[in-house]
């Protein structure tokens, strides 16, 4: 393994209203670098006396702040130029991510940094451009209507994608001119806390984004609870979905967009892009070791070349280079905690037991850090849990089918809807699978295909509302209606 810490450690408190300082209990928490186990850091433990104190300076400078009176425009700038600094520092961030998370640097580097940046980029623009509009109505009078920003948001952030994830949220909430509490993953405080940094370098005016580390029974319920929040967006698991959608219906009935689990199908048709469809499978699964809420973890493959693939989907894996992350060759770092690595064994040993072939994988990597190996099983049956159930880790589920309704029927037989794919020749199946799958994101010959523009999110139980484009500005807007007798 090379050096523990590679990169600097800056920043270990909350930030509430401009201000660096510790949690008012004066408890830290450890973060763990995964590919070893070693203490990265303590980290200021956050609980709901910092949230309320974060809530009250968020309050205060969207009512009374420069923030509200700011310019449209000015905001706009603000946010381009903290995109700029994110990419003047982008190697360092990137290696905070690593350190943290466990992810490959190669992906921290050149996946995760350049779509935060393009994200905050992107809702820039927006800033200037949320316009009401003149509405014609009967009798003497003129109506139009304004946009204006919701007020103060809390957001909760998952620990697979975090400086990501917070661009996801900070993007249509600084650009509709809200202001943040948030909340990061106590498995992944660090790059946040950065950024909390540079955002003050960058001139966001105090209050205006705080930042909380610390647990979700405390720290996460007090954001859900919290009767001066208006709106309330999380990123995680659909359990713990549907508790902050409870506590935000107990409290004031704030506003709650979800994103939430899936397990999404990945179907492979007989008359595709074998080469293709097969990278398509292998990296729609195995991206940052399995811990994506969208992977392709039920990969329908078409009867006809359902041996050929599984022996090639098994080959490929076998390519897959697990070690230390911070090794530019490294393609699968550890998952992200014990507890993850624990579940993840777990679903894999009850995959053996309910008779799924094993066909490659299935133990673990090295002794220290929590490394598992890409595992592939075949022959999966629709009941089986690691069919049902999303396991978040590097675990494929090969099953086979033998024609289209057979496929869309059985894709859509679960609880989830956050994305499917499907790899075929024949555009008219291609959009009649689009037409009738449950699913907010749907792929056409590739996977894990993200932009800013384009809204992401999920049917049924993988949540509500849509991050990203400019759907992801309504969860942050209100809509008032203005009537002027002439």
């Amino acid at each position: 393994m090379s050096n523990p810490s590679p990169v600097a450690i800056r920043q270990t408190q909350l930030l509430i209203d401009g201000v660096w300082q510790d949690a008012a209990s004066g408890k830290t928490f450890e973060t763990l670098n995964p590919a070893t186990g070693a203490v990265i850091a303590r980290v200021a433990e956050g609980d709901k006396e910092d949230v309320d104190r974060a809530v009250a300076a968020a309050r205060r400078a969207f009512e009374q702040g420069p923030w509200r009176k700011m310019d449209a425009r000015e905001r706009g700038r603000l946010m381009y130029r903290l995109a700029d600094l994110m990419e003047q520092h982008i190697d360092e961030l990137a290696a905070l991510e690593t350190l943290d998370n466990g992810k490959p640097i190669r992906d921290s580097r050149n996946a995760d940094l350049p779509l935060a940046i393009d994200c905050l980029r992107y809702y820039a623009g927006w800033a200037d451009k949320l316009e009401g509009k003149t509405i014609p109505i009967r009798g003497n009078h003129f109506t139009y209507t304004r946009h204006e920003p919701v007020g103060v948001v809390g957001q909760i952030i998952p620990w697979n994608f975090p400086l990501l994830m917070l661009a996801w949220k900070w993007g249509p909430a600084l650009a509709a001119g809200c202001t943040i509490v948030m909340k990061t993953a106590e498995q992944t405080p660090l790059s946040a806390l950065r950024m909390g940094e540079l955002a003050m370098e960058a001139g966001f005016p105090p209050g205006v984004i705080n930042l909380i580390s610390g647990f979700g029974p405390t720290a996460g319920a007090a954001i859900a609870e919290h009767m001066d929040i208006d709106k309330v967006a999380f990123t995680g698991s659909t359990e713990v979905g549907k508790i902050i959608m409870q506590a935000a219906a107990r409290s004031n009935l704030k506003r709650v967009t979800l994103e939430l689990g899936g397990k999404s199908p990945n179907i492979v048709f007989a008359d595709s892009d074998l080469d293709a469809a097969v990278e398509g499978a292998f990296f729609g699964l195995f991206f940052n070791q399995g811990q994506c809420c969208c992977a392709g973890s039920r990969l329908f493959v078409e009867q006809k070349v359902y041996d050929e693939f599984v022996e090639r989907v098994a080959t490929r894996t076998a390519r897959q280079i697990v070690g230390d992350p911070f090794d530019p060759n490294t393609t699968q770092g550890p998952q992200v905690s014990q507890e993850q690595f624990d579940k993840i064994m777990g679903y894999i040993q009850t995959g053996r037991e309910q008779g799924a072939k094993l066909v490659r994988g299935g133990g673990r990597v090295g002794e220290r850090g929590y490394f598992i190996e890409p595992t592939v099983f075949a022959d999966v049956d629709d009941g089986m849990t690691i069919a049902q159930e999303e396991i978040f880790g590097p675990v494929l589920s090969v099953i086979p089918f033998k024609d289209v309704d057979e496929v869309i029927a059985r894709g859509n037989c679960s609880l989830y809807g956050l994305a499917a794919a499907m790899w075929t020749r024949d555009i008219g199946k291609a959009h009649r699978l689009a037409a009738e799958l449950k699913a907010g994101t749907v792929w056409v010959n590739c996977y894990d295909v993200f932009d800013a523009a384009a809204p992401f999110g999920g049917f049924k139980m993988s949540g509500i509302g849509r991050e990203l484009g400019s759907y992801a500005l309504e969860n942050y807007i209100e809509v008032k209606t203005v009537t002027v007798a002439l």
